[in-house]
């Protein structure tokens, strides 16, 4: 089930934002930056598949980062993201869906 897209520029700014269950606004501002630091944070060469618990070892970094799905109230939820020039485009989902046709429908 896709819970989430979001569609950042490459300065973080969300162009279009949606929650496909209900939460507060401040969760999902959280979510937006959180989401937005961990996309950016990866090469153009590595995987467009996040998978994460609740709590993700970020590549390059010894520390913990807390991942944005931990807020959903759950550990299974994957992001499923593409960069296209300027913006990224990036879909919350959980463990039911397919990594590749989600990305085949961001692509379409």
């Amino acid at each position: 089930m896709i819970n989430a897209i979001l569609v950042f520029n490459n300065h973080g700014k969300p162009r279009l934002v949606r929650f496909y269950q209900h939460l507060a606004e401040e969760v999902q501002q959280q979510i937006i930056r959180d989401t937005f630091h961990l996309v950016l944070k990866r090469d153009d060469h590595i995987c467009n598949f996040l998978e994460c618990g609740s709590s993700w070892v970020s590549p390059g970094a010894l520390q913990l980062c807390p991942c944005p799905h931990s807020l959903f109230g759950g550990s299974d939820y994957k992001l499923i993201y593409r960069h296209y020039a300027t913006l990224y485009f990036v879909f919350c989902v959980d463990s039911s869906e397919s990594e590749l046709g989600i990305l085949d429908l961001i692509q379409v």
